[in-house]
């Protein structure tokens, strides 16, 4: 094993504690070359396609991504804004309001950052990063409220997988999952309210979370579940009747059954069944990207419309709702018992280090 080269001596070093916010991944441009590079990541990892090795190599190197990025692309394209990736934008904006946020209740040194599963920045250069900041506890907090192996558990893979490579291991926690948490419910009704009041109500909620295939539920994935408490919970705290919520998947890839009702087939039933007014949430995706942004607002829309429905609205994703921001730091400092503290002297800190350092040097240290 070769591992990855330390930084500087870490004697008399300020030691911090990390919080790592990450979501799936973006590419770099809405262009065909950047798509090819960033789907390969994705569609390489074998917990996102569970398909034996050698027949998926044949089918991705050989069709899919000879066809689809530029497809993906022209998509991309639709909804890159100025800044860049929408989805980029809003996690980096996310993780800075959670700096502030944490920073109004945290004494002892601290550090956030974002990294994406797949593209830049990525999770193995960004953990480096920390940990040469000084950083040896930290947190990984994916964006994703409801567990999936295709999504929280391949960023946990990456995160452990840079782990076996460093000598001097930073302590790591995971968040698995909050899909129930009081904090994001309440930021979700909050958000949905929010948009109401500006807007008026609709004849009928859609909530759209993102699908997996059918087998990964049958094999023991607790994601269907999650998104299914997730809505009744969300259901409950706008006061709803079920009978004016529906609960559905998108994002279907291949050829394989996925779990159901799918959302465009869903938009399709409730044009031609006259639904005067849909409005649709993705409670699923903390931030919005190309799944909301384009698949929904856009693709939805027309589909719903183009079935006989008068009025569609897509709610924008939690983004950097204060509510959102909030429920982000309360589930944050939930998993950082004992890590941190809200008194801390630093100067009294600074001495003890700068003595532990002497003490090193003169046993032999290197500086």
């Amino acid at each position: 094993m070769s591992y990855l080269k330390e930084p500087g001596s870490p004697h008399g070093q300020l030691f911090r504690t990390g919080i790592l916010l990450v979501n799936l991944g973006t590419p770099e441009a809405p262009t065909p070359k950047a798509l090819r590079t960033y789907l390969k990541e994705f569609l390489s990892d074998p917990r996102v396609v569970e398909i034996p090795r050698a027949v998926w190599w044949l089918i991705l190197n050989g069709i899919i991504l000879n066809t689809r990025p530029k497809k993906s692309a022209a998509k991309y394209a639709a909804i890159w804004t100025p800044d860049g990736s929408p989805l980029k934008v809003h996690t980096e904006k996310q993780a800075k309001l959670l700096k502030g946020w944490l920073g109004e209740r945290i004494a002892s040194p601290f550090m956030v950052d974002y990294a994406m599963r797949y593209g830049q920045p990525s999770i193995p250069d960004t953990l480096a990063r920390m940990k040469a900041a000084g950083c040896d506890r930290i947190l990984i907090l994916p964006a994703y409220p409801q567990y999936a192996a295709s999504s929280t558990a391949t960023a946990f893979d990456a995160a452990f997988t840079w782990l076996q490579k460093v000598r001097t291991q930073p302590a790591l926690r995971t968040l698995k999952h909050y899909h129930d948490h009081p904090a994001y419910i309440h930021a979700l009704a909050t958000n949905i309210r929010d948009y109401w009041q500006m807007h008026g109500r609709p004849d009928l909620l859609l909530l759209s979370f993102h699908g997996v295939p059918r087998y990964t539920l049958e094999k023991g994935d607790p994601y269907h579940c999650e998104c299914q408490k997730t809505g009744r919970l969300l259901t409950e705290a706008l006061g709803l009747d079920p009978k004016q919520v529906r609960l559905t998947f998108q994002s279907r890839f291949g050829r394989a059954e996925w779990i159901k009702p799918y959302t465009d087939r869903t938009l399709d039933e409730l044009g031609r069944a006259g639904t005067c007014r849909v409005d649709v949430v993705a409670p699923g995706f903390t931030a919005d990207c190309l799944e909301t942004l384009e698949e929904l607002a856009m693709e939805g829309r027309a589909t719903f419309l183009a079935a006989g429905g008068k009025a569609f609205h897509y709610i924008p994703a939690l983004n950097e709702h204060p509510q959102w921001i909030d429920a982000l730091g309360h589930i944050a400092l939930e998993n950082l018992g004992g890590w941190i503290a809200d008194t801390w002297d630093r100067d009294a800190d600074e001495q003890a280090r700068q003595a532990g350092k002497n003490r090193a040097l003169a046993m032999g240290a290197r500086s």
